[in-house]
């Protein structure tokens, strides 16, 4: 499981992150939701080590993020494939950094994402981009998936496409998705667990299923509703 001890962190006079105290769970797909600026990314960046706290510790099953970055598959917001390469080419590149590299599901994500191994990847969609993105880090066999704001800005049929593949992916019990979005509504459906956050501090934690029975709401608009009161 992933574990925020009392963590902080600043960049400058920016609070990106104060006194944040939560519990990923492992073996679970779960929504890290929040308005933009909220402290999604930087999360997403203590759990990869990319960002380090101010205050406080990350664990990674009782590791630091540093020394668990081979369990750990990070699907930023940002394109960092270059345009020049093939998706055979950003593939190769890669493999050799992951010892849980699986060509075989590779290969078969490519279909299954309508994707040719030879498209070059400053000639394709945005899209297809994103589909890109989601195969190189889907085709590991990591314990942990993160995902930043992966439906964002990509068409409707697009984002069904990629919801699939998490779906038929998902390896129940043994991986833990990270989902973080402001777009709830598209990934509702697949949310186990649910950490609420804005303006940098944990607003709400807990399962989703019972927290649409509590509140009598769905996940959009107990959101809504937070974030609401919490302005």
């Amino acid at each position: 499981m992933i574990e925020f001890k009392h963590v902080s962190k600043r960049f400058g006079r920016t609070v990106a992150l104060e006194d944040v105290t939560v519990t990923y769970p492992r073996g679970k797909i779960i929504g890290l939701f929040g308005p933009n600026g909220a402290g999604k990314s930087t999360s997403l960046k203590m759990i990869v080590g990319l960002n380090r706290p101010n205050l406080g510790e990350v664990t990674i099953d009782g590791k630091s993020p540093q020394d668990s970055k081979h369990q750990v598959a990070y699907l930023p917001e940002i394109d960092y494939i270059y345009p020049w390469m093939t998706i055979a080419d950003a593939a190769d590149f890669l493999k050799p950094f992951y010892s849980d590299w699986d060509e075989a599901k590779f290969k078969d994500l490519l279909g299954f994402l309508n994707l040719d191994k030879r498209m070059k990847i400053g000639r394709i969609s945005r899209g297809q981009r994103a589909k890109t993105k989601l195969l190189l880090n889907v085709s590991r066999q990591a314990p942990y998936l993160l995902m930043d704001e992966p439906l964002s800005g990509i068409d409707i049929m697009t984002r069904e496409e990629i919801i699939n593949t998490l779906i038929r992916d998902y390896r129940e019990g043994e991986q833990t998705i990270v989902i973080s979005t402001h777009e709830i509504a598209d990934v509702e459906s697949l949310i186990e667990e649910v950490v609420f956050i804005a303006d940098g501090r944990i607003q709400l934690v807990g399962n989703a299923e019972d927290l649409r029975h509590e509140r009598e709401a769905s996940l959009v608009n107990i959101m809504k509703e937070l974030f609401k009161n919490a302005n």
